[in-house]
């Protein structure tokens, strides 16, 4: 759909208005997440899709952007399920959900362009290249410790705005452990959002915190339903790759064997390569479906510079 995009620089100062066709940004934010990619997936996925199920679906990029008559989405990490939740349960009452930000915002005296709330311009010139996490920090802390004390989900997904790149991380004690970040929740976090909470008001919605194979035995598949993967990968180093391992990537494919026996649609995405290394337990199992190749954007979370990135989408159908 066509949208009116409100274009602004970090100090809240309109640019210009234009209307442009764009896709919807997850409000998480994930580094890795799929929205770059989100016009080659689109073109690749079925047009009727009765159920989208997703048992990786992190920041939700892909679901934003799927069309289906309802939506079955999982995560193993129970915290980005809660969040989804929490965001979900105010898209109907969209004002008492802002009006909790921005006096949460303020009260701990956090930068917010797009409240107006900028950086001082002494401590932007003096400190170019970091003048938000300097201003944040000490504000950014004592959220930090207030959400640890009381678990509240406002706290929770503010840390996640404001904290380094952007991450959701916790200690053996559970407490969130992530220093401040030097960003600033500006137009575009305002704009994820907003349309977030557009894009799910009134739809059938339903999230789940289990294993990927528990999650897609749970829900009783249907002859409809499409099913798409974005598991952890094999052979990178990325921060929310470290749990995967080779048994993982063999329960992968063998669930995605059980679920072409049972004549479920389903496309997977994975590399094949990446600095060197190859995947060859997924890249054999591959070779009897349809393997598209993708143009990749992947980055690691130690290194965001584009390697030897091999990456495809591989379907049943």
């Amino acid at each position: 759909m066509y949208k009116e995009e409100n274009l602004c620089n970090e100090n809240g100062k309109p640019k210009q208005l234009k209307w442009s066709f764009e896709n919807i940004r997850s409000p998480f934010f994930y580094v890795g997440d799929k929205y770059k990619l989100i016009n080659q997936l689109k073109e690749n996925f079925p047009a009727d899709i009765d159920r989208f199920i997703e048992p990786f679906c992190g920041g939700g990029s892909v679901f934003l952007n799927t069309n289906a008559r309802s939506y079955a989405l999982n995560d193993i990490d129970t915290n980005i399920v809660n969040l989804h939740n929490f965001l979900m349960s105010y898209s109907e009452n969209k004002s008492v959900f802002w009006n909790e930000i921005k006096s949460t915002i303020s009260r701990y005296q956090l930068s917010a362009s797009f409240m107006g709330k900028a950086v001082p311009e002494d401590m932007r010139r003096q400190n170019v290249k970091t003048y938000f996490a300097r201003y944040n920090k000490l504000a950014y802390t004592t959220m930090k410790n207030d959400f640890n004390a009381n678990r509240s989900p406002f706290l929770l997904y503010l840390l996640l705005i404001y904290g380094f790149n952007r991450f959701l991380r916790f200690n053996s004690k559970n407490e969130f452990n992530l220093p401040v970040g030097n960003v600033d929740f500006n137009f575009k976090v305002e704009k994820a959002l907003n349309d977030y909470l557009d894009y799910v008001e009134g739809k059938e919605i339903n999230f789940y915190n289990l294993d990927f194979v528990d999650f897609l035995k749970d829900i009783k598949l249907k002859s409809n339903d499409f099913v798409y993967l974005d598991p952890p990968y094999l052979i990178s180093a990325s921060e929310y790759n470290k749990v995967w391992n080779e048994e993982n990537e063999t329960r992968l494919i063998n669930t995605l064997d059980w679920l072409n026996t049972n004549s479920i649609r389903f496309a997977v995405s994975n590399i094949l390569t990446h600095k060197k290394k190859h995947n060859d337990i997924f890249h054999k199992w591959a070779q009897k479906y349809n393997i598209v190749k993708i143009k990749s954007n992947y980055i690691s979370f130690h290194d965001n510079s584009e390697k030897d990135t091999v990456e495809v989408l591989v379907k049943n159908y």
